[in-house]
């Protein structure tokens, strides 16, 4: 008898019994105070609901003395007569409209502007304030057009409710502890001690491993032959070792493919930043800006495209666009370029970022005077009527990579803003540029002087239009 009280004893010293008695304990009390608030609000209403049974009674008497047509006084008398009993501590009467016809005892918390549609309603409102229990009644159902208002006397409330706590409580106590009690000593013969056993078989094959196998002791898990989930459980070290080789495999070839998705990654940000802005996005750089004191910016915009674009399929516009925007790709990429983005059938590219260069508005001007060979090209091959309106600046940005989704590499600064104004201030066909720009290139390309137009947001400029080459002149 001795060997299993002392096994039982010891299954209760394990931290695994611990915890399971107390997640059991705990379990059993939730469950019980799951239980016990709907009890103890249905109690709490049940007390009040027998204080509406005392008012209803004040109100239909109330009702009958109106209909015996009694007067005030002896009204009068018989509410305070009511008022002198424990429960009732006032009572107030109005009419519907609000005028106090009669008042006595205390005064309640309800007031008559709270109350709504009494010819709906008969217990109109109520509200517990401390140990006193308001109840506005409407005795409009009864022939009567009134709105009594009544306080009871709840100080005995609560202390009934502490008396019907306190004994629940104790009755859940008893359960749990019972329950838990009886739980444990089930689970520690045919649980908990078998795995503590088991704990010291597992040290026990440490201890053999590390003496290489040279003592074989006599482990409780080979003497008892279980055929339950126990059992199991020293098939599954077999099984783990084979899956831990496979993870090991499988690891291998996931670094590889991981590897091979990194590299193509790598080649796509190359694809949408420029690589020393790409770099220093891998290096775990944010919010990458830089300033340049002097590019040339350049905008574009596919003039007609977009009554063409409705002539035709989506598809056909995606496909024709995309051939446009390609040869502009090719052409910036031979120019040594930088592609800032594309909105629409609008194009912008930038000269002198991210490596600053000498020569970035001739590098821009060739720019524009290929893509409107480009346009040309591709009229001719769809005997299509598109022309492009070109815009181009020369002065001071800020360039960088913001946010942390959809990285883009953009252009901010008046410059940008006055490149844009060029384009779409400018004439089908037309490389409209300004003064600043104007001054770069004099020397090496022919221009006509526009003069001085209103732009938006910068008022008068004066703009020149590049034409150097034959059959473009606007």
């Amino acid at each position: 008898m001795s060997s299993p009280i002392l096994k039982l004893f010891d299954s209760f010293q394990a931290r695994l019994s611990r915890n399971i008695t107390l997640w059991i304990f705990a379990s059993l009390v939730v469950i019980e105070a799951i239980i016990l608030v709907p009890s103890y609000y249905k109690e709490k209403q049940d007390l009040l609901n027998d204080l509406e049974e005392v008012s209803e009674a004040v109100v239909n008497s109330s009702t009958r003395w109106h209909d015996e047509s009694m007067s005030e006084v002896e009204l009068t008398r018989k509410l305070k007569n009511i008022i002198s009993e424990p429960v009732i501590k006032g009572v107030a009467i109005y009419k519907p409209d609000g005028q106090s016809l009669l008042m006595e005892g205390e005064f309640p918390a309800i007031e008559i502007s709270e109350i709504e549609n009494i010819k709906d309603c008969q217990l109109c409102r109520r509200r517990l304030v401390g140990n006193r229990y308001d109840v506005a009644w409407s005795t409009h159902k009864q022939g009567v057009e009134k709105i009594i208002v009544i306080r009871h006397d709840a100080s005995e409330i609560q202390p009934q409710l502490n008396r019907y706590i306190i004994s629940i409580a104790g009755l859940v106590l008893i359960i749990s502890v019972f329950v838990t009690a009886t739980t444990m000593i089930v689970l520690g013969v045919t649980v908990i001690y078998p795995i503590l056993r088991l704990r010291d078989d597992l040290m026990a094959v440490g201890e053999t491993l590390n003496n290489n196998g040279q003592q074989h002791p006599n482990f409780y898990a080979m003497s008892v032959q279980r055929r339950d989930e126990l059992g199991e459980v020293l098939q599954a070290f077999n099984l783990m070792f084979k899956r831990v080789s496979w993870e090991i495999t499988e690891r291998k070839r996931a670094e590889n493919k991981v590897r091979a998705e990194q590299e193509k990654s790598d080649r796509l940000l190359l694809n949408i930043l420029p690589e020393p802005i790409a770099k220093q996005l891998k290096e775990g750089k944010s919010n990458i800006a830089d300033g340049f004191t002097e590019v040339t910016i350049l905008f574009a915009d596919i003039v007609g495209f977009t009554k063409l674009s409705e002539k035709i399929s989506p598809q056909e516009i995606v496909t024709l666009l995309n051939e446009i925007f390609t040869g502009f790709d090719q052409l910036s990429e031979e120019h040594g370029l930088e592609k800032i983005k594309t909105i629409g059938d609008a194009y912008m590219v930038a000269s002198g970022l991210p490596m600053p260069r000498q020569d970035h508005a001739e590098a821009i001007a060739e720019m524009a005077l290929d893509m409107q060979q480009e346009v040309a090209h591709f009229n001719a091959k769809h005997q299509a009527n598109l022309s492009i309106r070109i815009g181009i600046n020369t002065g001071p940005v800020v360039a960088g990579v913001i946010g942390t989704k959809k990285f883009i590499y953009d252009l901010w600064g008046d410059a940008v803003n006055t490149a844009s104004r060029m384009e779409s201030h400018g004439i089908p066909d037309c490389i409209q540029v300004t003064e600043s720009t104007y001054k770069h290139l004099q020397s090496q390309y022919q221009f006509e002087e526009r003069g001085k137009i209103q732009v938006k947001g910068k008022g008068e400029m004066t703009t020149y239009l590049l034409t150097q080459r034959k059959g473009i002149r606007c």
